[in-house]
């Protein structure tokens, strides 16, 4: 069952349970992914997103939730930064299991192995591989700063 499959099939069970809110969750979700098919069919002229490309929508759509629960938190609307979590949560549900510490170290190793990265000049093609290969399943922004630990 494709991403986009499993996205459709839990937001009509979310309309027959009555769950306002992941079902609220759920239009923004699908309501991201026809922007960005709409921008990609006129860009690239794609007519459907593959799985890789939903999954960066919904990324995409976890860390702007999460600037928003952090704002809203310095500001003391636990309210709505209780909300922000909440549509986290559902999205999230979506996205590949994410990787412990441990295996992201294991995975920047086997990067740095198999590039045959030595130096700090070879990070972007760490990155990539890593990208390749973990795309959804870390925090990129951490693994960059820990890649470059590795190779200095």
């Amino acid at each position: 069952m494709s991403l986009r499959d499993k996205i459709s099939s839990e937001l009509k069970t979310a309309m027959k349970a009555r769950d306002s809110e992941r079902l609220a969750t759920l239009r923004l979700v699908n309501a991201a992914i026809k922007d960005r098919e709409i921008a990609a069919r006129g860009d690239q002229g794609v007519s459907e997103l593959t799985d890789a490309d939903l999954t960066a929508v919904l990324t995409r759509m976890v860390k702007q939730r999460r600037d928003s629960a952090r704002a809203y938190e310095e500001a003391a609307r636990l309210d709505l930064a209780e909300k922000e979590t909440a549509e986290i949560a559902v999205i999230e549900s979506f996205l590949p299991r994410q990787l412990s510490d441990d295996e992201v170290t294991a995975a920047i190793e086997k990067a740095v192995a198999q590039t045959g990265a030595s130096s700090v000049r070879d990070i972007g093609k760490v990155m990539a591989a890593l990208k390749a290969d973990y795309a959804g399943q870390m925090d990129f922004g951490k693994a960059g700063g820990l890649v470059k630990q590795k190779l200095t």
